[in-house]
Order: structure tokens, then sequence, then C-alpha cells
């Protein structure tokens, strides 16, 4: 396929960690797809918050929706959020699945789905979380060609998740939020 599609995942912190990642990130930048750890009353005003800081349009992803560069899909606080191929290109998927690691959305759900249909055009994002949300399927997405960064700890409001995914091999660079939206595209290209 070629086309890159960034995978991101956060919890504790992330909401202000996702507004100083987006506010860096370009109109007609690769399509990216958000699992964020919050309560389903959320995410939807979450999503238009950050629609507003970004040059990029946001919002709470639907069922079935057309993954396109520019757009950025959170996932609802209801449900996981995954990917599929579709046609000759992808397409998100909701499921009411029990929660993983506690969690619906999971990070896990979303990095496992990217490691199963993108392979080397995954490009991984662990940002600030507590626990380890994400750190399994991170890897299961290294080992299928996909590049993962995670925030490092110094600019981490907790360092659980990011430090997990380190700690099982699954990260190929630790960067500081501020650096994170350059690194990124940098790897996009």
């Amino acid at each position: 396929m070629g086309q890159k599609i960034i995978v991101i995942g956060s919890s504790t912190g992330g909401t202000e960690a996702l507004k100083v990642f987006l506010s860096g990130i370009p109109a007609h930048s690769p399509a990216i797809l958000i699992a964020q750890h919050m309560p389903e009353l959320f995410t939807r005003s979450f999503a238009e918050r950050l629609d507003q800081l970004s040059a990029m349009q946001v919002h709470e992803a639907g069922h079935h929706e057309k993954i396109e560069a520019g757009h950025v899909y959170l996932a609802p606080g209801h449900s996981h959020l995954l990917l599929e191929r579709a046609g000759t290109g992808y397409r998100t998927v909701l499921n009411q699945e029990p929660p993983v690691n506690r969690h619906r959305p999971s990070v896990d759900v979303l990095f496992r789905s990217a490691a199963k249909h993108l392979g080397a055009d995954a490009i991984g994002v662990m940002l600030t979380g507590m626990g380890k949300d994400g750190a399994t399927a991170m890897l299961e997405m290294k080992r299928a060609g996909a590049y993962n960064f995670a925030q490092d700890e110094a600019s981490c409001v907790v360092f659980g998740m990011p430090r997990e995914a380190v700690a099982v091999g699954a990260v190929d660079e630790v960067v500081p939020l501020a650096d994170m939206a350059a690194r990124v595209l940098a790897k996009a290209r």
C-alpha cells in the first residue's frame, strides 16, 4: 500500500499530550487513529477541542469510515477502535467487545489491528499513561515492520505505558513530547 497510518495510544495526561502533538501536525499528514482512555461522555467534546487546535480534521470515529490522510479518528469512549482493509484503502471498525487491560477503548486492540493490517505502513506512538495497555501489541507492530515511538519520561505525566512498551522491546525511539510531531512526520515521509 505504502500509505502510512499513525496509531496513537494514551491515557493519564494524554489529553494534554495529544493537544501538543496534534498542534504540530500539518493539514495534509497521514491519517491518525487514537485510542485515548476516556469515558464516553467526553470523547466527542474532546475531539471537537482537538479539531480547533489541529490543522487536520479531528472527529470521533464512526463505524466503517474510510480512513483518509488529513483526518484524525478518535476512538469513542464506548468502543474499541480497529481498522481493516477496504478495497484499496482502509476503514475504521468499532466494536463493543469486553474491555482489554480494563479499558475500552484499549490501545492493545488498536495496535494489534495495526500490526495485522498495516505492517510496515504503521507508525506507532505511545504517549503518557498509567498501566501497560498497548505494550504487547506495540511489540507485535514492531515485529510486523512498524516503526514505533514512545514519549520520554521527563515529558510524561505518567511514564507507565511508554515504560512498559520500552521494557518489552517494542520501541524504536524515545522522544520528548515537544519533538514527537516532527520525528513522527519525518518517519512518515
